[in-house]
């Protein structure tokens, strides 16, 4: 159980956001006396069930928070990505933790709605103010505090502003301007979705890919749903993707037009679903993650894309390091500029873990890039996983040792 601390002086801070970085970061907030107030344009918690991860020094932050012990129950253990040709045929397999995670001891795979349930619960029941429904319409930073109208015409001042709304914030563009500068696209465009799991596909995922299309169906367990995922290369500007979902459904039906092996039939699903989210394959890349009194944190200031697997564990780091300075200096840009000296290396580091090898084993450009994919999976067959893979992922996972702000 851990015992709140209160400062000498009680200071208001603002997060906008309700997904994973803007309630880890209230939780801390709160455990370290602040006010602290939530905003969020959703009517409830997003529990969308899709599998992330929380690896490296995140596990570190969930097991100060108490949160460890239910995280790790909530693996959903994932066995294999097995790759197919456009009739079914299967090319090779890779298990999953060799493949992507590299350290099994530090590596926690678990439905997103059950982390952000977990992350509500244990923040709900303090003093954080949660107001859903609402979000960010104006802000104004005077120096000595930020002004904020809401949408719902509402009017409040802050100590703090914290932005923690994600890939598309509007914080970010409130205070720092048009998101195109800071947008870089790593070249694909993606769909996803959930459909009836109608070939029992269990604990794992299939994988079809031509170049520049990869289509792919991905099980959680046993679910009787799985989640169906379409992406397709594109130079085009990252924030130049229409948000309206039709237009997106007719762009997947052109640039998946004669694909094989299961795809017509994600189309399908993909136009049906109530769940689809689309969006391009990018990271956010700053120069600073703070102005005067407003700060950002996880994929509003520095979104690593999924092909890192790390946006998760950096919302849960940031929001850790940035609470911890905000407790320990009064001046919050001194806060800010120390979260940023200490967060910065280790968040380039995990940015890079998806530009390094350009993605090419899972979402492969050309043809060559699924020539050497198909050796790399020979080689696996002939010989398992032994030396296939190496421990950079794991080290670069757990680069960052956590400061211990317990005596704030």
């Amino acid at each position: 159980m851990i015992t709140p601390m209160v400062p000498a002086q009680r200071r208001s801070v603002l997060i906008s956001g309700a997904s994973i970085a803007g309630p880890a970061l209230a939780f801390w907030l709160d455990h370290y006396g602040f006010d602290v107030t939530v905003v969020e344009r959703a009517p409830t918690i997003r529990t969308g069930g899709y599998p992330i991860d929380v690896r490296g020094t995140a596990i570190d932050v969930v097991e100060r928070m108490g949160l460890l012990p239910q995280i790790r129950a909530a693996h959903i253990a994932s066995r294999a990505m097995t790759f197919v040709d456009r009739a079914s045929m299967v090319i090779g397999s890779v298990p999953i933790y060799e493949a992507i995670c590299s350290d099994t001891e530090r590596d926690v795979e678990l439905p997103r709605g059950t982390l952000t349930t977990l992350l509500h619960d244990a923040t709900r029941n303090g003093n954080i103010d949660y107001c859903f429904n609402d979000s960010i319409d104006t802000l104004r930073d005077d120096g000595k505090g930020v002004d904020i109208g809401f949408a719902s015409g509402r009017q409040a001042r802050y100590d703090i502003v914290i932005g923690a709304d994600g890939l598309h914030s509007r914080t970010r563009r409130l205070v720092f301007g048009p998101e195109a500068p800071f947008n870089h696209s790593l070249g694909f465009c993606f769909n996803l979705f959930s459909m009836p799991n109608d070939k029992g596909l269990s604990h794992g995922g299939v994988v079809h890919a031509e170049p520049g299309r990869t289509a792919a169906i991905w099980a959680v367990q046993d679910s009787p749903r799985v989640f169906g995922f379409l992406a397709f290369a594109t130079d085009e500007a990252p924030v130049s993707t229409s948000r309206d979902a039709e237009e997106q459904i007719r762009r997947m039906r052109a640039a998946f037009a004669g694909m094989g092996w299961e795809v017509p039939r994600l189309l399908d699903a993909m136009a049906q679903a109530d769940d689809l989210y689309f969006d391009s394959v990018s990271q956010i890349r700053m120069p600073h993650w703070s102005k005067g009194r407003v700060a950002l944190v996880g994929d509003a200031a520095f979104a690593p894309s999924f092909r890192s697997g790390q946006g998760t564990s950096l919302a849960l780091v940031g929001a850790y390091v940035l609470a911890g300075e905000l407790a320990t200096r009064d001046d919050p840009q001194d806060a800010f500029a120390a979260y940023e000296r200490i967060a910065r290396p280790f968040v380039e580091a995990n940015q890079a873990l998806a530009t390094d090898d350009n993605g090419a084993f899972f979402l492969p450009r050309t043809q060559k890039d699924i020539e050497t994919r198909d050796h790399i999976l020979a080689e696996i067959i002939r010989n398992g996983t032994a030396g296939m893979f190496d421990n950079t992922k794991a080290r670069v996972h757990n680069s960052l040792r956590l400061s211990d702000y317990a005596s704030v």
